[in-house]
């Protein structure tokens, strides 16, 4: 057997000019003459072979051996044996018992499938907002300046009219009921806001004039809301008298099923600000429900939309203004209204 370093077609044996047909030039004329004889079926036989052994060569990087006539004109490969058989004497069997060392192709590096960048994780889609798509008017009672203009009588429902707004009331110290209604009114805008609502307010500050009642209505009605709110406070003088109620029409231009979610509203607003505010329900309003049914509330009467009126507290009393003047608690109070208003659409 022949060592692997030193078989024919190893990189070691075959120098890139090196041919193995000019090294076994002795077997070479042995063919040859072998072919002039008419000798060839042992050509013939091993042809097969030596095209195998000459592909090994050239895919080793060896030259490919030239090939020699045969009597009939076919082209047939010339054999190539190794050096120890390389003699005259050498048989043919002999050269071909010496097998070419075919180096393996190289393979290709596996792809690691950690090499592979991973997909990125997608985002998750933000969840829609409980008030998105809902059109919210809340309305800041009253306003700041009062002259005749005021006095001037104007729709309020069921044939009726009624003064275009009064001046409301204020603290026994003077702090106006309309600033308190203003006040409240910009902390639960931002609320409904932040749920997605979008917000309309009935009048634009706290300097001026601002609309009549009738026209509050139609505000909510121009937009067509899903809800009305109107913000206001109580000043009775009776002793003892506290706490928040609820106004609601009996006698919507929008209806039955208008006055009927107008309860729920209602209802909903009277349980959320007792959850979460420290003001009472009325000890004078409502006896002890603290709603208030009426038909004769201009800005819930022409309303066609679902709507309430809040009387958040008594500005005569010590303990309701102490709440109504905290910053917190208006906060708390935009909070429940905007949770009752969630509650009602939902």
């Amino acid at each position: 057997m022949i060592p692997r370093k030193s078989r024919p077609g190893s990189p070691a044996n075959c120098p890139p000019n090196a041919s193995p047909w000019s090294r076994n030039r002795g077997y070479r004329e042995r063919g040859t003459r072998l072919i002039r004889q008419g000798r060839k079926p042992l050509v013939d036989l091993v042809a097969p072979v030596v095209l195998a052994l000459v592909l090994g060569l050239s895919a080793s990087g060896c030259t490919a051996a030239p090939t020699i006539a045969s009597p009939d004109g076919r082209a047939e490969p010339a054999l190539s044996a190794s050096p120890a058989a390389a003699s005259p004497d050498s048989s043919p069997t002999q050269a071909l018992t010496a097998s070419p060392s075919v180096s393996p192709a190289p393979s290709a590096p596996p792809t690691s499938a950690a090499s592979a960048s991973p997909k990125p994780a997608e985002t998750p889609k933000p969840a829609a907002k409980p008030l998105a798509g809902r059109v919210i008017v809340v309305d800041p009672g009253h306003n700041k300046l009062y002259n005749s203009a005021n006095r001037k009588k104007v729709p309020a429902g069921n044939g009726k009219k009624k003064p275009c707004n009064s001046s409301g009331t204020a603290t026994n110290d003077g702090w106006p009921e309309h600033t308190f209604n203003w006040l409240q009114a910009q902390e639960l805008r931002s609320e409904l806001e932040s749920l997605g609502a979008k917000v309309v307010l009935t009048r634009k500050n706290d300097s001026g004039q601002g609309p009549c009642v009738n026209v509050r209505a139609q505000t909510a009605n121009d937009n067509k809301a899903d809800l009305l709110i109107s913000i206001h406070a109580d000043g009775s003088y009776s002793k003892g008298a506290r706490g928040f109620h609820v106004i609601l029409s009996t006698t919507m231009a929008g209806g039955s099923k208008v006055e009927k979610t107008s309860r729920k509203l209602a209802e909903n607003a009277r349980a959320a600000i007792e959850k979460l505010t420290d003001m009472p329900r009325s000890t004078y309003i409502g006896k002890g429900t603290a709603l208030s049914p009426r038909s004769d509330i201009a800005t819930l009467n022409l309303s066609k939309s679902p709507g309430i009126m809040m009387e958040m507290g008594n500005m005569r009393n010590a303990k309701d203004v102490k709440l109504l003047r905290s910053k917190t608690f208006r906060k708390e109070v935009a909070q429940a209204l905007a949770q009752a208003a969630v509650k009602t659409l939902g």
